[in-house]
């Protein structure tokens, strides 16, 4: 089961159709995912953002963070809002000419693997899961989640029929009982769990040191070329981080409305996400070093692994925190 690293490399070409140095783009293009209820959502449905920035924001949805690193190398994104980690990680050790400017959010307990429940199979005899067949979305945090926990429980991840799967084929498939474990997130792993029981627990993840946060990524052509707006965005979305934390009974219902849910559905997703704004983003466990190592931490896991051919010796040139740096 070798990662398909589908990051199409075309960095020439897009930064030769960018704009000239300083000339403001007519609009910025920003990835996001729907149903992940997320507290920038405010200043996204409000418009806080198109305010600020003094333009068009376009807000893109898509499915996986590896299919918003293909459309940032491509030149069709300028920012991801909430790219996983892992496909962050292994696009750029990729070569893809992005970087990481801030955490977008931290998610223990709202990314999982969860066993269907006509399955006579846990912790305790996860080897069970060899022969059988698993979905998990490729590339994604859950992927490496799914990976480090089989792999701590001596499960052999090459006798299992491991499907590359998107997060809502794979809800589709647990429930007719095709799959003896999926592994996803938001929607379809709260829906999957009405249908069986966690492998690990997000407790019992942490333990191991599996962390699982998204992150804010940028274009290198954007930060280069528009490092104003790229900080004015950012000090937008902490302004919406407060105004979720000072006055959520007004934030909760506009957010669910952005992520295509209900406000009991994006309300129990909220619960379970930790949001940071400044004064975190730059401390030693996150921008100022944390997220560097766990990058290298998870590439060097997957070289381990077989799933990739060399991890970077040093991810440090991948997360800029300067421009967060900047927020007033």
């Amino acid at each position: 089961m070798k990662l398909i690293l589908a990051f199409v490399l075309t960095s020439v070409s897009v930064v030769a159709a960018a704009p000239a140095a300083g000339a403001d783009p007519e609009k910025v293009n920003v990835a996001y995912f729907q149903e992940w209820p997320t507290a920038n959502q405010v200043a996204q449905a409000e418009k806080w953002y198109d305010e600020e920035l003094g333009m068009e924001i376009e807000w893109r949805p898509f499915d996986t963070g590896v299919a918003m690193a293909d459309a940032m190398v491509a030149g069709e994104i300028d920012i991801s809002y909430s790219m996983g980690v892992v496909p962050f990680a292994l696009a750029v050790t990729a070569g893809a000419p992005i970087k990481t400017v801030g955490v977008a959010v931290s998610y223990a307990e709202n990314d999982n693997c969860v066993i269907y429940k006509k399955e006579a199979i846990d912790r305790a005899n996860a080897h069970e899961l060899e022969g059988r067949k698993v979905g998990v979305p490729f590339n994604t945090v859950t992927h490496y989640k799914m990976l480090r926990s089989l792999v701590f429980l001596g499960v052999d991840v090459s006798k299992i029929d491991v499907v590359d799967m998107s997060p809502h084929d794979i809800d589709d498939a647990f429930i007719r009982g095709e799959l003896a474990m999926g592994c996803s997130w938001g929607g379809p792993l709260r829906r999957m769990k009405g249908h069986g029981w966690e492998l690990l627990s997000a407790y019992e993840q942490d333990r191991l040191g599996i962390r699982a946060f998204d992150v804010i990524a940028v274009t290198d052509d954007f930060a280069v070329k528009h490092p104003e707006l790229l900080v004015k965005f950012l000090a937008v979305t902490d302004r919406a981080t407060e105004y979720l934390e000072d006055e959520p009974q007004n934030a909760k219902p506009i957010i669910a409305t952005a992520a295509g849910l209900s406000l009991k559905e994006s309300n129990i997703v909220l619960s379970l996400f930790d949001f940071y704004t400044r004064g975190d983003q730059l401390t030693a466990r996150w921008l100022g070093g944390g997220v560097q190592v766990f990058l290298k931490e998870v590439a060097d896991f997957f070289q381990q692994q077989g799933e990739i051919e060399r991890a970077l010796d040093d991810y440090s040139g991948t997360v800029d925190s300067s421009f967060y740096a900047q927020v007033k």
